[in-house]
Formats: C-alpha cells, structure tokens, sequence
C-alpha cells in the first residue's frame, strides 16, 4: 500500500522498499518519491543537507579561517582581468588614451592613434611632414610603449600621412584608368 503524505503508520525498511518499487513506474510517483527523499525525517538527514554539512566538516568555508580575509578592490580586479585574459586589450585602451604622454603634447595635437591590429599600432597624422618626423622619432616612441605598456603587445608602429584623394570611389566613377592627361 503507498505512504500517503501526512500518514503516521510506518512498515518495516522491506515493506517500504516494495512499495518504492511499486510507486517508481510514473512520473508524478518518482517526484513524490525525491521530495520525500529531501524533506523526511526518518532518524537522519536528507542527503542534500548532510553534503552541507559534511562540507562544513572538511574546512570548506569558516569564518576568520585562512583565505577569508578581505582583498582590496584593486587586486580583485586585477586578479579578475588577469583570470579573464583582459590585460592586453586594456593596456591597449590605455596606451591610445594616453597618447600625448608618449608622443609629446605638441606631436600629439598633430597626431591621433588610429588603432591596433595584430600587434601593429598605426598612427593617423595631420600631413606628410608629421608623419615623417614621427617616423625618425619611432625608436623613441616603441621604447617609450615597451616601458610603459608591456602588456599591451605593441611589435611595431605604422605612421600614416593624410590620405590623398581618389578618383575611383564615388557617385560620379566610372569604370576605367582614372584620370588621365586629357589635354591636347
């Protein structure tokens, strides 16, 4: 005969078990039978509570226990950002805001980084004659991000003058050799 909910007469563990056997063949019978298994009170615990506390028992969490001190914002994120693997890019981001400190203001008004791809920074200049003069000072400039953003795995920098305009682009294109000398 099945235990219903609430019924204080009690079989024998043999008995029970037949029953459990019996009970398993339906779906709503085997829900009955896992919440019983996690919420009686049959002598010992259920088995979910007693993993709690067999954890407890190992040393898993105690208060004032080594390991719980409170770490400070900074090096739980810096531990975050390293577990993550978000110590290249944000070094990255950094070096490009921090621009007019490794270029020099002046340079840096004439100047803005363009970005970062594979390891390459390239740098957008106002005219030619910026970019070359930055490309002279490029040792300085490399030396400079190697100190400063290690992290940022900068291998080389490319200094771009403006670009010059093109005829191959447009609304008023046509398909051809581009512009040619036409007169005479």
């Amino acid at each position: 005969m099945p235990e219903i909910p609430g019924d204080v007469s009690r079989g024998t563990d043999a008995e029970e078990s037949a029953e459990i056997a019996d009970l398993a063949d339906t779906e709503s019978s085997r829900f009955y039978l896992r919440l019983k298994g996690v919420f009686t009170d049959s002598g010992s615990r259920p088995r979910l509570t007693r993993k709690r506390y067999k954890a407890k028992e190992d040393g898993g969490s105690q208060p004032f226990g080594p390991g719980r001190d409170p770490k400070g914002l900074g090096s739980a994120l810096d531990a975050l950002t390293a577990q993550l693997g978000w110590q290249s890019p944000l070094a990255q981001s950094s070096l490009m805001e921090s621009w007019a400190e490794i270029a020099g203001a002046e340079t840096a008004k004439h100047s803005t980084p363009a970005g970062i791809e594979d390891g390459r920074l390239t740098v957008q200049c106002e005219s030619t004659a910026w970019a070359t003069q930055l490309r002279l000072m490029r040792v300085a400039i490399m030396t400079s991000i190697a100190q400063r953003y290690p992290d940022a795995g900068i291998t080389s920098v490319r200094f771009l003058g403006p670009d010059a305009p093109s005829w191959k682009k447009g609304p008023r294109s046509i398909p051809g050799r581009g512009p040619r000398d036409t007169y005479g």
